[in-house]
């Protein structure tokens, strides 16, 4: 059966596919069940949000807000149109977010990484942007991009088989939990990598899973 709610992750935020003809009841219903298995990834995290598909009310935006919050602890910083759903749009959701990322745990990177650079963090980092292609990312916890990842990633690098991998959009070169290390290969692999939705990366015994955080 066709989902009735489809999350998708963007530089931009995160948009919302709504199913326009079931009962809102269980509409909402629906978006909490999805942001509740996606609640890792979001966790206290500040973002946009995009609803498509069906015309809401503003109660009724305001309700889908309240559910994705306690569903999935994710702070909704702005609900944006059409018109607005673009890089400058999201630019300023980040100005507004970066202050309070920065005082929790970890390191957080503002800016994407392009080909040839490379970030190392002591502790978790953050990316608030992309991870290109030719870019490599090394942290001794976990690593969580708001972006697209293109590069290679290592997170773990002290051992740590409990730390993960996540992102937005998740097209990675390499990535390495601990002493694991799982290359792509995209022309062989299409269907099963290039879904475009939030995916977390973890340590199952000796291989790394790549694993949707929605249905």
């Amino acid at each position: 059966m066709k989902s009735s709610v489809i999350i998708k992750g963007s530089r931009h935020g995160v948009l919302l596919q709504l199913n326009p003809e079931i009962p809102f009841t269980e509409l909402k219903e629906e978006v909490r069940e999805k942001f509740t298995a996606a609640a890792r990834f979001f966790r206290e995290a500040k973002m946009a949000v995009r609803f498509e598909g069906r015309i809401l009310s503003d109660t009724q935006e305001e309700e889908l807000i309240e559910v994705i919050s306690d569903a999935a602890g994710l702070n909704i910083v702005c609900i944006l149109e059409d018109s607005e759903y673009t890089d400058a749009a999201y630019r300023c959701v980040i100005d507004k977010s970066i202050t309070d990322l920065a005082k929790r745990d970890g390191q957080f990177y503002k800016g994407t990484l392009k080909k040839r650079q490379i970030l190392e963090s002591e502790s978790s980092v953050v990316i608030l942007g992309n991870v290109e292609y030719g870019a490599r990312v090394a942290a001794r916890g976990s690593i969580v991009v708001l972006g697209q990842v293109e590069g290679s990633l290592h997170a773990g690098i002290a051992g740590d088989d409990e730390a993960y991998i996540a992102g937005l959009v998740m097209m990675p070169k390499s990535l390495k939990i601990a002493g694991v290390k799982r290359n792509f290969r995209y022309e062989e692999e299409a269907d099963e990598n290039l879904i475009v939705c939030p995916k977390i990366a973890v340590l199952n015994g000796s291989r790394i899973t790549l694993n949707p955080l929605t249905d």
